[in-house]
């Protein structure tokens, strides 16, 4: 009996110790491990908004995303959801839809910056704004959290978001 006691103990002791190395471990990842925080986190990337050539009827308008080194590489799908835009912290009122293929997947991460399209109906004056918020998706779904981008805009009824493409 003795002997069956200190054996279990023994292996208590193992798993106790190896579970908190693992723990340990989790908690200060390194880059390129795989544990790294995920770059498609809204916190992990930047978004800017510039303008971009305009086509017939239409104004366009590039948000670039990129990611500093650090962050784990990610794979996006589609166009954004839930995009509001904001002039001075103000709603626009603009809803915006999406075209394109939504099942392409890009990857994004550090040295790989990925963009997508804001095309605006040219026949308004549209409405000005300087932000714009966003959903990013996976090619699983949505990733939580709410992206920011900065930049002047205008948009309109009928503006729709492109999917997200690779390069700046």
């Amino acid at each position: 009996m003795r002997t069956n006691r200190r054996i279990a103990v023994t292996l208590a002791a193992t798993v106790l110790a190896g579970a908190a190395g693992a723990g340990a471990a989790q908690a200060s990842p390194t880059a390129g491990s795989g544990a790294a925080p995920s770059a498609c986190r809204p916190a992990n990337h930047t978004a800017k908004i510039t303008e971009a050539p305009a086509s017939s009827g239409h104004r366009h308008y590039r948000v670039t995303l990129t990611a500093p080194r650090g962050y784990e590489p990610c794979t996006l799908a589609g166009s954004p959801t839930d995009v509001r835009f904001s002039n001075d912290g103000s709603d626009s009122g603009v809803t915006a839809g999406r075209y394109g293929s939504q099942e392409t997947a890009v990857t994004f991460g550090p040295g790989h910056p990925v963009h997508f399209d804001i095309q605006v109906p040219s026949a308004d004056l549209g409405t000005p704004a300087n932000a714009a918020s966003f959903t990013l998706r996976a090619p699983g779904g949505q990733i939580p959290g709410t992206s920011f981008a900065e930049g002047a805009l205008t948009v309109a009824d009928g503006t729709v978001i492109g999917p997200v493409q690779h390069g700046a």
